[in-house]
């Protein structure tokens, strides 16, 4: 548990008045119980526990159990950090363990295709007396040794890349994490795991060449292997489209968060914190920025429009207490419809004087009044013009009548549907929003804070944006799309290079008949044709097989978001281009050099 500095919770200014209740849905409670293992069975007690409990209280509330050791990875609540959904950690090992196989059957290809060059090594080391375990090992340790020094440069490029990872995962990582015994240990059996895995099948096809047919000159290498190679370029292709399909579908689905309409502008407003001392000021605070031409107005709110609220009940007047709903609530002043740009579709905006209604001497004689959204006002059986000068409660101690009601914003990230939502007008608040015009932003900062340090010399001049706070609701995708957008462009250059070794296996067993075909007028668009045409097919049954298995995980991807874009088949056309331009322009470069070769040299050579 990090954190700055503890204090105490009867620190928090809420006064003598204050009384800790089971309505407090602004504040999480932990239990330390006796036996970590009674969790289950004290869940299902606490039902009916709360309902005697709640007894006489005209609701029925209920809390839910969560280990706390699982609040990081899996609670939709932050814990004491922000909670990462464990899904896109298993997205991300699952696409580091491809890219891992890609490379190993890149490998598998390009040493493939370079078993005709050593054929006669093996040849005359048979000869002089090695046998074919020696050679197996022989290849199979050369494998290794490339794979070590694989590691060793990857330690190093993961030492200078570890600040800028941090950065962009949000991670604290230190380079004595890379060199622990755990992480040097598992580092190095994967690495001579893969070595033996990448390097078994080339030394087994480098093995099994016959001395004889190889020093007379006669040797033809068998093509029993030549499915499996091609398997491993349709399993290499395969991923790679997914891959390529899956960024441009995230890309496209933050495209759309960032785009969508919320009900708001988030544009150009400033998040000034404050404090209960600063109340009083508040109004002074705002004639003196608003003297300034770039700012447009100035709002006082517990929560802004990205935050939400805090947690409720609400009724109407005509519902008993014990049917009131659970409802997020955010007191506000008179200049927050205005300053956010909400659209108000019924009824009127806050005034100052209903302010001090809420703000009566006598309890007895206090009137709260509300703008609900769309949703709150449906919750409660009204229409937007039907809600309008409804009377109303938030909670038993705010009666009050509706005042308006402002068009569906979204308060919380895109993954949920719009909930309702109540704003009322209570003398408290954490935050100023400043609306500014958008010219000469520098400027009028530094005119802001020149006078902020006149007015509030005790606070420092901080501020964020709120756009700025809307993007860290997805930090998480932002963070996803970015890994995604490496992966795909290491997954398809690892697929070509896999390609290019096999092409150029290929081109070399067929040395013989591209001289044959040229001697009889072949055209090189004929030959490199010939050359092309196997390894095209390859890649278009990799799209065949990549893009229903891109389209199901993409679809339950966006089924996460309540407001998603459509999973949009253009990008598999254009995907499908792009892998099959890469591949045939691959394949072609070694086709072409195999057409323009003197086949007068190669029908010699062989």
């Amino acid at each position: 548990m990090k954190f700055d500095f503890l204090a105490s919770f009867s620190s928090l200014g809420f006064g003598s008045e204050y009384e800790e209740t089971y309505w407090d849905a602004n504040f999480t409670t932990f239990l330390l119980l006796k036996n970590p293992e009674s969790i289950g069975s004290l869940q299902a007690r606490l039902p009916a526990f709360m309902k005697k409990e709640m007894t006489g209280q005209g609701a029925t509330i209920n809390f839910w159990l969560e280990p706390f050791t699982r609040i990081h990875l899996y609670s939709p609540y932050d814990g004491f950090e922000p909670n990462i959904n464990i899904s896109y950690i298993y997205i991300l090992a699952a696409i580091a363990i491809l890219i891992l196989i890609i490379a190993c059957s890149t490998f598998i290809n390009l040493s493939t295709a370079r078993s005709l060059e050593r054929a006669r090594e093996v040849g005359l080391r048979k000869v002089v007396g090695a046998g074919r375990k020696q050679l197996f090992w022989q290849f199979t340790g050369e494998s290794g040794i490339l794979c070590l020094l694989s590691l060793l440069l990857s330690l190093v490029l993961a030492i200078l890349c570890l600040p800028g990872f941090n950065h962009l995962s949000g991670e604290d990582l230190r380079v004595s994490s890379i060199f622990s015994l755990t992480f040097l240990s598992t580092a190095l059996l994967i690495t001579l795991l893969v070595g033996l895995l990448a390097g078994s099948y080339p030394a087994i096809i480098l093995t099994g060449f016959q001395p004889v047919q190889v020093l007379k000159g006669s040797f033809k290498h068998m093509d029993s292997g030549q499915r499996l190679r091609k398997s491993l370029i349709i399993f290499q292709f395969t991923i790679s489209v997914f891959l390529i399909v899956s960024t441009w579908m995230i890309q496209k689905q933050l495209s759309f968060i960032r785009n969508k309409k919320l009900g708001y502008d988030r544009e150009q407003i400033m998040v000034l914190p404050i404090d209960e001392k600063m109340l009083q000021r508040i109004p002074h605070i705002k004639q003196e920025f608003t003297l300034h031409p770039g700012v447009l107005s100035i709002s006082r709110c517990t929560r802004s429009p990205v935050e939400g609220g805090g947690g409720y009940n609400m009724r109407s007047s005509m519902m008993p207490v014990d049917k009131q709903f659970a409802v997020i609530a955010n007191p506000v002043d008179e200049d927050y419809i205005r300053t956010t740009g909400m659209h108000l579709i019924a009824g009127d905006n806050f005034s100052l004087q209903d302010e001090k209604d809420a703000e009566a001497d006598d309890p007895k004689l206090r009137v709260y009044h509300f703008i609900l959204n769309e949703s709150a006002a449906r919750q409660l059986g009204w229409t937007a013009s039907e809600a309008v000068g409804k009377r109303m409660f938030l909670g038993d101690n705010r009666p009050g009548f509706v005042r308006g009601v402002v068009s569906d914003f979204h308060f919380e990230s895109l993954h949920q549907v719009i909930r309702p939502i109540v704003l009322f007008t209570e003398h408290r608040g954490s935050e100023l929003l400043v609306k500014l015009n958008g010219r000469q932003v520098t400027q009028t900062i530094a005119f802001l804070e020149s006078k902020w340090k006149t007015m509030v010399p005790e606070r420092p001049f901080e501020y964020r944006f709120l756009d700025e706070d809307y993007d860290k609701l997805y930090k998480t995708e932002l963070r996803l799309s970015i890994f995604m957008n490496i992966f795909s462009g290491l997954a398809i250059i690892l697929a070509c290079l896999g390609l290019f070794g096999l092409s150029s296996y290929a081109v070399q067993q067929r040395v013989k008949e591209i001289g044959v075909r040229k001697v009889l007028g072949a055209s090189i668009n004929n030959i490199v044709l010939l050359l092309s045409r196997g390894f095209i097919w390859l890649t278009c049954i990799a799209l065949l097989i990549a893009f229903p298995l891109a389209w199901w995980c993409m679809s339950q991807w966006l089924s996460d978001f309540a407001y998603r874009t459509n999973n949009d088949p253009s990008i598999y056309f254009f995907a499908g281009v792009l892998v099959l331009a890469l591949s045939l322009l691959t394949v072609v470069f070694q086709a072409i050099r195999a057409a323009r070769a003197n086949p007068i040299k190669n029908l010699r050579t062989e």
